[in-house]
């Protein structure tokens, strides 16, 4: 058979220009950390589930902030929905991590599988490039030449319709690819936009908060005997739980002294009894936090009464956010103590109406102070994220409940 028409015919079907093509370097950098391969899938679902939430927060908070009619009540809306907004980027950034991993996955398994379809592929191509090397002339002179060049175009015949669907599916391949690194593309894109969105956001949120701090400078002399006397109790309790109960206890007595009845004026009759007390509402009656929310997007770690190392039944949630994680408060309520506790790290310890106290620990930065109030949304503060999780306990007079069953 002469040369020109099995080259001719192996230019036609593509085999060499396949063999030849790669999948394309990804355009992703290589510092980006990626999530592991067997959590992709569960972060990109998750990670959808809170931009949405987050989302709807700001949106809920920006209309509230609309309809106040007082400074500190907008303010206070404001500054929790630029939070929000802050989480809702937050989960944007995971989102996008996620799908680069997945396409990152999908991309290194369709490169194995096609180097195992290219091997026998580019075997048979380099056979028959080799025989179509043979000058025609040295085919004639050689015995049983012609022969072989018989039995060489009865391969073809047979060998040239498997050759040709090996290389179409290959080629498919490589589109998939192709297709695959334009995923990963656009999920580095979303990425690089979402980290924009945050600082912007950050930058807005300390702005706002650098105002309130000048409208309330007046009330910094209260605030500093509070916090005085939050950190004297802290070096009475024993430990978390100790400072838990003594600040709900001083709460209780707050809560009690502001329920007393006014100073009564002397009757013009000194025999008349006076009015009996109000009886007190049950405690029972008293519903938990409003729209209570976790205060930190992330994995959960450990949850309400699942048995920790140690063999103790934990008593609130452990999540796992990012480094630097906005955290936010979990309900409106009245900031009883902020600061550094005993390994710990940096806690906040909220107060709500009813004898309900909520916990948050592994804080890295916190942006709130004893005695300011707080909604539900309000910024707190950073997480330290990495290897320490953000923990959230919800105590009703002073018993651990779990806070999933209050939340939305």
């Amino acid at each position: 058979m002469p040369r020109p028409t099995i080259l001719t015919l192996l230019a036609m079907l593509g085999v060499g220009g396949a063999l030849a093509l790669a999948l394309p370097e990804t355009q992703a950098a290589p510092s980006i950390a990626m999530l592991a391969p067997d959590e992709a899938e569960a972060a990109l679902a998750r990670a959808t589930r809170e931009s949405r939430l987050a989302e709807g927060r700001a949106a809920r908070l920006t209309r509230e902030a609309e309809a106040a009619t007082e400074a500190a009540a907008r303010t206070a809306s404001e500054a929790a929905a630029l939070a929000a907004r802050i989480q809702q980027a937050e989960a944007d950034i995971e989102v996008a991590r996620a799908q680069l991993t997945i396409a990152r996955l999908a991309r290194a398994t369709l490169t194995a599988r096609l180097a195992k379809k290219q091997e026998p592929t580019a075997r048979l191509a380099a056979a028959l490039q080799t025989a179509a090397r043979r000058p025609l002339a040295l085919a004639a002179l050689q015995p049983g030449s012609l022969k072989d060049v018989v039995h060489v175009r009865a391969v073809l015949d047979s060998a040239v319709p498997q050759i040709r669907a090996r290389t179409t599916a290959l080629r498919s391949e490589l589109d998939r690819g192709r297709a695959l690194e334009a995923q990963a593309a656009r999920a580095l894109d979303q990425m690089r936009s979402g980290e924009s969105a945050l600082r912007q956001r950050r930058t807005e949120l300390a702005t706002l908060e650098n105002q309130q701090r000048l409208a309330s400078r007046n009330a910094r002399g209260a605030a500093l005997r509070e916090g005085e006397r939050a950190l004297a109790l802290a070096e009475e309790a024993r430990d978390l739980d100790g400072l838990v109960d003594k600040l709900g206890e001083v709460a209780a007595l707050r809560q009690e002294l502001a329920a007393l009845p006014g100073p009564v004026l002397r009757p013009a009759d000194l025999a008349t009894a006076l009015p009996a007390a109000p009886a007190p509402a049950p405690s029972a009656s008293i519903p938990p936090p409003r729209d209570f929310q976790l205060p930190v997007q992330g994995r959960t770690l450990t949850g309400f009464g699942a048995k920790r190392a140690s063999g103790i039944a934990s008593t609130g949630l452990s999540l796992a956010p990012a480094k630097g994680a906005q955290v936010v408060a979990p309900a409106r309520g009245r900031i009883a103590f902020a600061g550094a506790y005993r390994g710990f790290g940096r806690i906040i310890i909220i107060e709500h109406d009813g004898g309900w106290t909520s916990l948050v620990t592994g804080l890295a930065q916190v942006e709130v102070a004893v005695g300011d109030l707080v909604i539900g949304g309000s910024p707190m503060g950073r997480a330290s994220g990495g290897t320490d999780p953000v923990t959230i306990e919800l105590r009703r007079e002073g018993v651990p409940v779990n806070p999933l069953q209050y939340m939305r």
